[in-house]
């Protein structure tokens, strides 16, 4: 008896292994070829890279003397002036003086028009990006007070495979990491001549000036950036994902999917978003077919059901009866 118990067991492991293997086999994913036009349009060759907000020219504003900082008239992002004062500072002697009037209890007024403080003058026109110091504070002739920029720029880091294909005045679009919804336009102003290897990898700086420079701009944030290297119009385009290629690499698209597939041999160029340009093997208004993938409703569970579900229903409603019988509980 149990000898036949585990052949029905065995059989029955087998005959459900089967169906779920061929079951399976026709819940694969059914190939479905949508029909999609050949059209004319326009399309962009992008050298994309990343980069950072950077200074044009950054300048480091230091003290003439050494002494104590009195008094910080601007803020970091305030705009100044050439020749405009940014802070009034005390010298050495000046700070020993004022101090020893203090401690003996003199007029310090008296001493304070005699030895005026040192005023501390902008260069340029620009954009304070960097206070470095607090009023009170005692600094030496090398200490960084400010740090100004004249314009913010975005430098970016193009690899030496890609930097042949730059040219000042190429069009470039940038966005933000910290604001990846707001684009800027701009435009390459210079390519520096001396790359950096890292890794192994050489890249060069291409320095590229905003349109107008946005107020959400700040010196080092992150940037992602898209050059324009070429703007074709007038180009046959199709979804990229209707090319594809054979064992030998060679591209292709196909015409015809019913009754049978025909291929038809293309040459591609520039890939943009979702379109790719055909340089030749099509012409306007031809069809070519982009594969989609179709989904068949699944029955391996009804299977499972079907070949198990009575036997477990049957075991279930005797447990069941026998329980209400009892008068207890059925089993959970």
């Amino acid at each position: 008896m149990k000898k036949i118990i585990v052949i029905i067991i065995v059989i029955a492991a087998v005959g459900f292994g089967g169906y779920k293997y061929f079951g399976a086999k026709k819940n694969r994913a059914a190939v479905i070829y949508k029909p999609v036009a050949v059209r004319t349009g326009s399309i962009l060759d992008k050298v994309e890279t990343t980069g950072e907000v950077a200074p044009l020219n950054r300048v480091e504003i230091k003290p003439t003397v050494a002494g104590r900082v009195d008094q910080l008239l601007v803020e970091e992002g305030a705009r100044v002036k050439k020749g405009q004062i940014l802070a009034y500072m005390s010298s050495t002697d000046r700070v020993a003086i004022l101090d020893a009037a203090r401690a003996a209890g003199e007029d310090e007024k008296k001493w304070e028009d005699t030895y005026k403080p040192t005023p501390i003058i902008s260069p340029l026109n620009g954009t304070i990006i960097l206070r470095n110091v607090v009023p009170g504070e005692t600094v030496t002739a090398s200490t960084v007070l400010y740090a100004i920029a004249d314009d913010l720029i975005v430098v970016a880091s193009v690899d030496e495979t890609d930097v042949g294909r730059i040219r000042t005045g190429q069009r470039a679009e940038i966005t933000l990491d910290a604001y990846p919804d707001k684009k800027i336009a701009g435009s390459v102003f210079q390519i520096l001549y001396e790359g950096t290897n890292v890794s192994n990898v050489i890249t060069y700086k291409v320095k590229i000036r905003p349109g107008s420079i946005p107020s959400f701009f700040k010196s080092q944030m992150t940037a992602n950036i898209g050059i324009i290297t070429s703007n074709r119009s007038g180009v046959l385009l199709v979804p990229w994902n209707a090319v594809q290629e054979d064992k030998n690499g060679r591209k292709y698209v196909l015409t015809q999917t019913e009754p049978e597939q025909i291929r038809t041999p293309v040459t591609t160029g520039i890939v943009e978003n979702n379109d790719v340009e055909i340089v030749a093997g099509l012409e306007e208004g031809e069809t070519v077919f982009v594969k989609q993938e179709g989904y068949k409703p699944q029955v391996a569970e009804t299977a499972k059901g079907a070949l198990f579900g009575n036997m477990g229903s049957k075991k279930n409603t005797k447990k069941a009866g026998s329980s209400s019988k009892q008068g207890g509980p059925p089993p959970m």
